[in-house]
């Protein structure tokens, strides 16, 4: 899967969690100070994650990502490591 398409859908899990109007989500956005995710959806972003590209994340690991192309080269390296 190209990082486009990572990215594409991260960012439609991200607007489905936290309820986000579109422009919101931009790759540099944090998380927590930009996009406002308190720790309970943080969680709930690694479990959509995890439904969205059917893969399982190490949460601490997964946790300790705070921005949005950070997510994206998380999940893509996850992907590519699956061959």
């Amino acid at each position: 899967m190209d990082r486009s398409e990572v990215e594409r859908r991260v960012s439609r899990a991200i607007l489905r969690v936290l309820k986000l109007p579109p422009g919101e989500v931009t790759p540099e956005a944090n998380f927590i100070f930009d996009l406002g995710a308190d720790s309970m959806q943080s969680l709930q972003l690694v479990a959509a994650f995890e439904e969205e590209f059917g893969v399982e994340m190490d949460q601490e690991a997964a946790l300790a990502v705070l921005t949005v192309a950070s997510a994206v080269d998380f999940i893509k390296a996850i992907l590519d490591s699956r061959g």
